[in-house]
């Protein structure tokens, strides 16, 4: 059972990896390369030399866009399904759709949007690459964080469940969970490397390609993990069956 929903989170990914390719071509690039255009005005006004890429724009944009969101999507589907084994059952009784779904939203919104609000993308061009290497592991840490407050709130709320309604257990439970992640946002050291000069409609339209990305990223990988494990687990699909049509009565009945 597992292999095959191991086959189905890969699934799920590739899918989730190639529309989420298409969207980041259309929204994404056309941001990246007005911010790649500023860099160049601004080493072109600093009068510095203008430095060669090793791979051209066309290939980042076609071949190496895709590659790298269906290696990310095939990754994050492999991790999806086996973090749905562990959690089927054990969190809630919702059935392999709906758990595949709210599993999901979970992963969304912990290991994507809440460090995003902390650390928000910046196009490729922008930021000190001196820095690089502190920003990423600020950035995976606030990831962890987020993922074990997470998971701490979801037995949390497992635990006040058995003494209260349900509804209280998980607004306790999201409080909780809310409470870790700002404290952990304040203390964590923040990052503005962007130059007071950079086009802000560029930055915010890159912002939200990326939040974009994201969400069809993880609702591909959601509703295609749900569509397919369904049929492993239960031999049923999620589209409800037709009634067959029965005999056409009389007038006189």
């Amino acid at each position: 059972m597992v292999r095959k929903l191991l086959i189905c989170g890969l699934l799920a990914g590739l899918c989730g990896g190639l529309l989420a390719t298409g969207f980041a071509r259309v929204a994404g690039e056309p941001q990246v390369a007005r911010a790649i255009s500023f860099e160049a005005r601004q080493a072109r006004a600093a009068g510095e030399p203008a430095e060669k890429p090793l791979v051209s724009r066309a290939e980042q944009r076609g071949l190496g866009l895709l590659t790298a969101a269906v290696v990310y999507g095939l990754a994050l589907g492999g991790l999806f399904a086996l973090a749905f084994t562990a959690a089927y059952g054990r969190v809630g009784r919702a059935g392999p759709g709906r758990t595949s779904m709210w599993l999901a939203a979970f992963a969304f919104v912990t290991i994507f949007l809440v460090p995003f609000v902390k650390y928000p993308a910046n196009p490729p061009s922008v930021g000190d690459p001196n820095t690089i290497g502190k920003r990423t592991a600020i950035y995976l840490i606030m990831i962890l964080i987020s993922l074990l407050a997470a998971i701490a709130a979801v037995r949390l709320r497992g635990i006040l469940a058995e003494r209260l309604a349900a509804a209280p257990a998980v607004v306790c439970a999201a409080g909780c969970y809310l409470l870790v992640v700002v404290i952990a946002g304040l203390l964590l050291p923040s990052v503005n490397e962007v130059p007071k000069t950079f086009p802000a409609v560029t930055l915010y339209r890159f912002r939200e390609a990326s939040i974009g990305m994201q969400a069809v990223l993880w609702t591909t990988i959601g509703l295609v993990f749900a569509a397919t494990a369904e049929r492993v687990m239960t031999g049923r699909t999620m589209l409800p069956r037709r009634r067959p049509a029965g005999p056409a009565r009389s007038a006189a009945d």
